[in-house]
């Protein structure tokens, strides 16, 4: 899909979108120098000074790549990131901290592993010696450390071999006082090396000469080696490389070891235990009894085969008791030797973990993922203080009814009410039941909920069929209120304590919610004794809420000055209603044993009247059906936000602004959780889903995407409970007929620790530059991104140069499929003066016809992780498709789907509108972007260029469909039909196939250079001129259509036909006289533009596979260029020249 918006007015915006693949935005002039001569005149400058070489260099910021490769050595994690080496110490407590960052180690290898040097004669325990391999390249260095800074010394340049390196072993060398390297290498063969000499000693070749997808080389010297290799053929071979015995150095297979029905890509041996385990791409693994490997012709037994990924299995690891795998699931498995799982550990985004290595001395097992995280999970997991979810056995404790309704009062006390009226009190402290009270007015029917006051003592209230509360202390269940509120059922009840810094709090005073018929919501005011007794029931206020089919109230909360609460109901409603005093005062007076004022004829007097105010009753501002048709689960007020969460599957943030609920963002947890039941905010500020996925209860970290408990109760629709502190967890639940309680230590040892943040979880399609922001602290400036993903998701990163660290600030992941195309309006993307808040408006658009939009606000926050904070506020969620998935007999109908469409963005009333649509291209247009240029004459024009997959961009005026935009904003209320874009002013056919990139950038007054790459890997730029009559500018619309159009036509154009080997899919004009473009060959190129054309400045290799996108900005010394390149990862290059 593709965009294109300028700014004509403070209310609306056009915007326009098509089947492009390209999002883009435009606000009013761009900021950029300007000559006053044209292009040729300084073309030639640019080509005089060209015939010098000129000094040019690219260096690497920033890396975010798949992680492929981890080791722990001693107290230290080894992680490779591309061709970079990072260092982590793990001190005392779990924590992770990072030492050190060695960039291109392989040059522009990947690293795939890293092999320490057992040795047992070292005299130092604080040095090691590493060989770290990948693709066919290795190295070796020294490793030390001391108490201030990890040191490295190279033992070796970069080694470059013929063939891919699968595995690499120390073993004992010639000479006997030093050691070699054996290596496996892709074509199943062995090579002994010298990295010393650089040289290799020897190599010797099997007899089955085929691709190897896995190695593992077990000896001390070359003479006892042993190569078992996975085949192409899906058989495990086992040979001597010491074995040759002809002149053409091969070697026999030993043994075939057959059982897999897919290629094996991980092996691994146990010397100990005589044991070898294999992972396959069939999704299992194999233990095989092979006892040692270095005596010939011993049985080979397979022992166990374990099926439990979803998907292939990278990689396993034999330990002492457990079998540890990863697979492309995005999953770590751990097993027992009889073929059971363990734990699970999930929580990398997307499909794959590459790499995994354990820490035997503090059980830890460390994982690396394709989203470029790294985590760090305990092998023992969860200590549970009872066997999963234990019944209570209830029914043996007493025989007066069935488990009807609970509540967790806190995590050492749980409520239970039966169906004959009866309430226990379990205390899981002593794990012994207690009758409380019974009350047969309370049978079949019954609402249940407690709170607990400061000062220790828990209050009880209940709801019946006749519309009766019943008041009670836990502990003085005979001193209990009984108050009929209701002609009719009490369909909802609630205790809601005030905030801490509300001015009308009383730690004496709880509020109490009760909904009844007619949709009447009454406030209770309850006041206690110092002891907990209650002390008098007094009405406070009463509201109406909104005519629906399900009139009652879910949850409640207080905002923090007192003045509003927030209420949720079961129509999925989001409702906002004033503290103060009604018109008509309530009495004031204690409520006893009588009935209320509320009685069902005024009930129905007030949910018929929709005249009411206020005062009267009415919320003063309603969100309807903002969680679907299901219900509100929940309202929380935390740190200045309100958060709502619904049985949509959704959370939300709002902000109170005036008398206003203002939503922010929503966000969908965890795939699977359709209900989303609550939120829990730890005291260091993280945050914690509750909802059900399926039959199962889970609690869902988003910082560290793990499901931290999953409990399998049978699903939401039961009354269930939750409550938790710093270090337990428990759930109960009715199930069965029994109560069911789950308990689980939440010690900060128990969990993942993150060692590094994910990015994204699938390919990356876009990134953006959005401007910079100036910190509080000195003169620092932090850049910002946008990247969006196949992974449905959008994230907004700070980049802090001077450290070369990225921050994650915010998610966006309300897109339902991939994410293709970013734009933003309003943005510094020039390069201008930093300022200390960056405001911009954000456009996506992918998968399914959808477009969203976002308000972006960035400010300096010293508590921040980055010293900044992102507030995302959601305004427009657009569907292109909504109204044809709405008509009815589709089939009878031709669908003619327009490629390229202008809407009007209008962001008071949060709305798009369609303008003008194209069918021109007849084909998929592929990018899109606008130029406005503004004559001496005061006279302005828009033009609008588009690129299709044939190869051709076509230029539009589209001044007259803005203006009539203008006249859309003054009559909002009439239906406009959207109007024909016409035919382009020009065509060019610029390439042979598909325009995967293109960029304008405006040169002189009316001249514009307009660079493009194709499929093809060629690049062609021209030079366009845009001229406006020279007449006055038409009133009226009718004088406006025999105005002439504007001209746009081609000054010089000039192409390179193999500009790169792949797709051109980025290409950027930094100045009139620099072009850079970058490819899916893995090159960033940069060029000079003269008067013959194209000239080649300089290449350099990009660690980032499959380029999807390119963008630049100038750096903060004004001497260079930043290109931040996303796909398989992202890269950040600083170039000067």
């Amino acid at each position: 899909m593709t965009a294109d918006l300028r700014r004509r007015s403070a209310t609306g915006h056009p915007i326009g979108c098509g089947g492009a693949l390209g999002l883009c935005a435009r606000v009013g002039r761009p900021v950029e120098s300007r000559c006053a001569c044209g292009l040729r005149a300084g073309l030639r400058a640019v080509g005089a000074r060209a015939m010098e070489p000129p000094a040019a260099k690219a260096e690497s910021l920033l890396l975010l790549a798949p992680v492929t490769a981890l080791e722990c050595v001693g107290d230290r994690v080894l992680a490779g990131e591309g061709p970079n080496l990072l260092i982590y110490c793990l001190e005392t407590g779990g924590q992770l901290v990072v030492t050190q960052f060695v960039p291109s180690v392989l040059c522009h290898y990947y690293i795939h592993g890293i092999r320490e040097l057992q040795s047992p004669a070292s005299t130092q325990a604080s040095e090691t010696t590493l060989a770290i391999f990948g693709s066919k390249g290795l190295r070796v260095l020294t490793l030390s450390w001391g108490e201030e800074a990890v040191k490295l010394t190279w033992l070796s340049q970069l080694c470059e071999l013929h063939d891919w390196i699968w595995d690499l072993h120390w073993v004992q060398g010639p000479g006997k006082a030093s050691s070699a390297l054996a290596l496996a290498l892709g074509h199943n063969s062995v090579v002994l090396y010298d990295h010393i000499r650089q040289q290799v000693l020897q190599e010797v070749q099997c007899d089955e000469m085929c691709i190897i997808y896995s190695a593992c080389l077990v000896g001390k010297d070359w003479q006892e080696l042993v190569l078992v290799a996975g085949t192409v053929f899906n058989q495990l071979v086992i040979w001597h490389p010491a074995d040759f015995t002809s002149e053409k150095r091969r070697v026999k297979v030993e043994r075939r070891i057959s059982g897999h029905s897919g290629v094996i890509f991980s092996i691994c041996y146990m010397e100990s235990k005589g044991l070898l385990a294999s992972a396959s791409d069939d999704r299992s693994i194999r233990v095989w009894r092979v006892g040692d490997l270095r005596v010939p012709h011993n049985l080979v037994q397979c022992i166990l085969v374990c099926y439990g990924h979803q998907s292939r299995v990278w990689s396993v690891q034999l330990l002492d008791n457990y079998i540890i795998s990863i697979g492309e699931d995005s999953a770590c498995i751990v097993w027992n030797y009889i073929g059971e799982i363990v734990q699970t550990f999930k929580g990398h985004k997307g499909r794959s973990i590459r790499a995994v290595a354990v820490h035997k001395t503090q059980a830890w097992v460390v994982t690396g993922g394709a989203d470029s995280g790294i985590r760090l999970w305990p092998l023992k997991g969860n200590k549970l203080l009872g066997s999963s979810l234990l019944p209570l056995s209830f029914g043996s404790f007493t025989k007066k009814g069935s488990p009807k309704a609970l509540t967790l009062v806190s995590p050492s006390w749980l409520l239970v009410m039966t169906d004959v009226g009866a309430i226990y009190l379990y205390d899981l402290t002593v794990k012994q039941w207690k009758f409380i009270l019974d009350d047969i007015n309370y049978q079949s029917y019954n609402l249940l909920d407690a709170v607990q006051l400061p000062g220790g003592s828990v209050i009880c209230a209940l709801g019946n069929l006749e519309g009766h509360i019943k008041i009670f202390p836990l502990h003085y269940p005979q001193e209990a209120k009984e108050l009929k509120i209701y002609k009719g059922k009490v369909h909802g009840l609630s205790w809601v304590p005030r905030q801490p810094w509300d001015p009308g709090r009383n730690d004496l005073c709880c509020a109490l919610f009760a909904s009844g018929p007619e949709g009447v919501l009454l406030w209770l005011d309850v006041s206690f004794c110092p002891l907990g007794r209650v002390d008098k029931v007094v009405e406070q206020r009463r509201y109406i809420l909104p005519l629906c089919k399900q009139r009652w109230h879910t949850c409640l909360t207080f905002l923090p000055q007192g003045d509003f609460l927030v209420c949720g109901d079961r129509r999925g409603s989001l409702l906002l209603f004033p503290c103060g005093a009604a018109t008509a005062e309530p009495s004031g007076e204690e409520m006893g044993g009588r009935e209320s004022s509320s009685s069902a004829d005024s009930d129905k007097d007030h949910g018929s009247d929709h005249s009411l105010t206020p005062e009267e009753g009415a919320p003063v501002d309603l969100l309807f059906g903002i969680h679907g048709k299901q219900g509100v689960t929940s309202v929380t007020f935390h740190r200045g936000y309100v958060y709502s969460t619904g049985r949509d599957g959704s959370f939300q943030q709002l902000c109170v602004q005036g008398k206003r609920l203002q939503p922010l963002w929503k966000q969908k947890p965890c795939k699977g959780m359709d209900w989303v039941a609550g939120l829990s905010f730890a005291s260091d500020g993280n945050l914690l889903v509750l909802g059900f996925h399926s039959t199962d209860f889970v609690v869902w970290s988003p910082r560290t995407h793990e499901k931290l408990h999953i409990v399998p109760c049978g699903g939401g629709h039961r009354s269930w409970g939750y409550a938790r502190t710093s270090a337990t967890m428990v759930f109960a639940c009715i199930k069965a007929g029994d109560v069911m309680v789950y308990q689980a230590q939440e010690e900060g040892s128990c969990y993942q620790a993150v060692l590094k943040e994910s990015l994204h979880g699938r390919e990356l399609t876009c990134v953006r530059h959005v401007g910079a922001v100036r910190t509080q602290e000195g003169d620092n400036t932090i850049d910002i991104l946008v990247t969006s993903s196949e992974d449905t998701t959008v994230n907004i990163l700070a980049f802090v140069a001077v450290s070369s660290t990225v921050f994650l600030l915010a998610t966006i992941n309300n897109h339902i499929s991939s994410v293709r195309t970013l734009t933003l309006c309003g943005a510094n993307t020039n390069g201008g003066e930093p300022q200390a808040r960056l405001q911009s408006l954000l456009f996506s658009a992918g998968g399914r016809a959808e477009m969203q939009c976002y308000q972006l606000l960035v400010t300096a926050d010293l508590s921040a992780q980055a010293g900044l904070t992102c507030q995302v506020t959601h305004l427009i969620s657009h569907r292109l498709d909504e109204l044809w998935d709405r008509q009815k007999n589709k089939h009878k109908v031709i669908k003619m789907d327009p490629e390229t469409r202008l809407f009007l963005v209008d962001e008071s009333a949060r709305k798009l509108q369609l303008l003008a649509e194209s069918f021109y291209h007849q084909r998929c247009v592929l990018r899109i972007q606008t130029v406005t240029y503004e004559a001496e004459t005061g006279a302005s024009c828009v033009v609008l260029c588009s690129a299709a997959t044939d190869g051709s961009i076509a230029f539009w005026d589209i001044t007259a469909t803005l203006d009539h935009a203008l006249m859309v904003i003054k009559s909002p209320g009439r239906m406009q039909l959207p109007c024909d874009l016409g035919c382009p002013c020009l065509t060019i056919q610029a390439h042979s196939c598909g325009v995967n990139s293109l960029h304008i950038r405006e040169t002189c007054a009316g001249q514009y250079l307009v660079a493009s790459g194709s499929d093809d890997g060629s690049i062609h730029v021209c030079l366009v001129a845009v001229e406006m009559p020279l007449i006055p500018q038409a009133s009226s619309q009718e004088d406006r259509k025999l105005t002439p159009k504007t001209c746009v036509h081609v000054i010089q154009k000039f192409s390179v036909v193999s500009a790169h080997t792949a797709h051109v899919t980025g290409l950027r004009v930094l100045r009139p006289d620099l072009l850079v473009s970058a490819s899916t060959d893995q090159r960033l190129t940069f060029w000079s533009l003269g008067p013959t054309g194209l000239a080649f400045v300089n290449s350099r290799i990009c660690h980032v596979a499959d380029v999807s996108e390119i963008d630049c900005w100038t750096s903060k010394s004004g001497k260079g260029y930043h290109c931040v390149l996303s796909g398989q990862g992202l890269e950040i290059i600083h170039w000067t020249g």
